[in-house]
């Protein structure tokens, strides 16, 4: 009774918006050894953080979506049928997509509860989950909601999808890291090669600041030194990286048994690469600044006397 309570209670709360519920039950699988974990919603489940790789997702009873470790361990694919078993009775379901859950090693297979009817699992122990309405103040909804669950045994929690999406940010984040980390180390390549060159330049510049060269046109004489090789750069670099990119992240799923979905690897868009190329003469500028800096700090007597 308490389970039924929880779920007429959450859709009639106030700010409620959409709304769907996650039992999970235990079965086994025809051609896996152990047990799968199950997971039967009731409602759209869509929109809760789950990424599809491929196919789509469930539509109605009979259907499943797994995770790609789940349809290398069966040798099945999208369209394919599995049986679970230890339940009442079998229930055969068919694969309509596959998408990216590493949770449970991706032994996991999601289905509508409605599926699962005919074998008469338990699905008291529900977990819920939802999205406020516009407008609604979530720490407010959810202290309100706390007060009515309260009696009941249940405790709302406020936060984001914890499934595949965390993945793809966690995906994200390092790549973030990784862009700073190269970006960082092409600008101190760039400091010392043109640190290098204006040292051995020095006299010359000197020359030029006898004739009446300004501090200003000295930087800008410095930094227009590596205008052509950051042009460059980033007209080569960005064409590769595109292509290193399309070929190390599969390989990076890949080695966890993980296909990754197309908003991971397609991520550059025409638009963007001409900015992109353009990072490149970012990039060997920013590098260049502090050289500039000291050539057009450096006294002109001093740098005639350099040889």
């Amino acid at each position: 009774m308490r389970a039924y309570a929880v779920q007429a209670l959450i859709p009639a709360a106030a700010g409620t918006g959409e709304h769907y519920r996650a039992a999970r039950v235990r079965a086994t699988v025809s051609g896996l050894n152990g047990i799968t974990d199950v997971i039967a919603f009731t409602g759209d489940a869509s929109w809760g953080g789950y990424t599809m790789v491929a196919g789509r997702w469930i539509d109605g009873p009979g259907e499943a979506v797994v995770p790609t470790p789940f349809l290398a361990a069966t040798d099945t694919r999208i369209g394919g049928t599995v049986t679970l078993n230890g339940l009442a009775e079998p229930v055969a379901v068919r694969i309509v997509g596959e998408v990216l859950d590493p949770r449970n090693d991706g032994m996991q297979v999601f289905t509508d509860a409605s599926t699962l009817t005919p074998a008469h699992p338990d699905l008291t122990e529900t977990s819920h989950h939802l999205v406020v309405t516009s407008g609604t103040e979530v720490t407010g909804y959810v202290d309100a909601l706390n007060k009515d669950l309260a009696p009941l045994g249940g405790t709302a929690l406020a936060g984001g999808p914890d499934t595949g999406s965390d993945m793809v940010l966690t995906l994200n984040t390092l790549s973030v890291i990784l862009t700073l980390m190269l970006v960082t180390v092409a600008a101190l390549g760039v400091l010392n090669g043109v640190l290098l060159d204006t040292r051995e330049r020095v006299r010359e510049i000197g020359v030029h600041k006898a004739l009446g060269m300004t501090p200003r046109q000295t930087i800008a004489m410095v930094l227009t030194s590596v205008v052509v090789t950051g042009l460059v750069a980033g007209a080569l670099g960005v064409p590769l990286g595109v292509t290193l990119h399309g070929r190390v992240l599969p390989a990076m799923g890949d080695s966890v048994g993980l296909r990754l979905p197309d908003s991971v690897i397609a991520v550059h868009h025409a638009a963007e690469l001409l900015p992109l190329a353009l990072g490149g003469l970012l990039i060997a500028t920013l590098g260049a600044l502090l050289p500039a800096g000291w050539a057009a700090g450096a006294r002109t007597a001093t740098a005639l006397r350099t040889e």
